[in-house]
């Protein structure tokens, strides 16, 4: 692991993935991001909630370091960095395997939404409390 992640998650690139000069599409990356989120709310039983809220996409942010190509497998670090009233941060590196160069690094930003009344709600509760006990002093908040 890399602190301060204490969650990683494992892809491979696929052909798909890249565009004519043969490395990753930079919009392609966003779904690997979702795909290690989506992972560490499964670890933490997070990933299905039975509010009547969800959370929506405020700000996404990626800086790119290395190309990736087609068949590289990549680790990818996730990690709740910031828990606010009605807002979740979350902070992603993706390294190469197995020579370990960073390849880019990325921050989420979601919102958690009433869906009947499409404003912000705050987080909830067992939500909060899973997250904080996870990540400990790590998480701003």
């Amino acid at each position: 692991m890399k602190p301060p992640f204490k969650f990683n998650a494992r892809t491979r690139v696929g052909f798909s993935d890249t565009d004519a000069q043969g490395i990753v599409y930079y919009g392609r990356y966003n779904p690997y991001f979702d795909l290690a989120r989506v992972e560490y709310l499964r670890a933490l039983d997070q990933l299905h909630g039975e509010a009547e809220g969800d959370f929506v996409m405020r700000a996404n942010d990626v800086e790119y370091f290395a190309p990736a190509r087609f068949d590289d497998e990549l680790e990818i670090y996730a990690r709740v960095s910031r828990v606010g009233r009605t807002s979740v941060t979350f902070e992603f590196a993706a390294y190469k395997i197995p020579d370990d160069t960073l390849m880019v690094t990325a921050h989420q930003t979601l919102v958690y939404v009433d869906l009947r009344e499409r404003r912000a709600v705050p987080v909830p509760d067992d939500y909060r409390a899973a997250l904080l006990g996870f990540e400990g002093d790590d998480v701003e908040h």
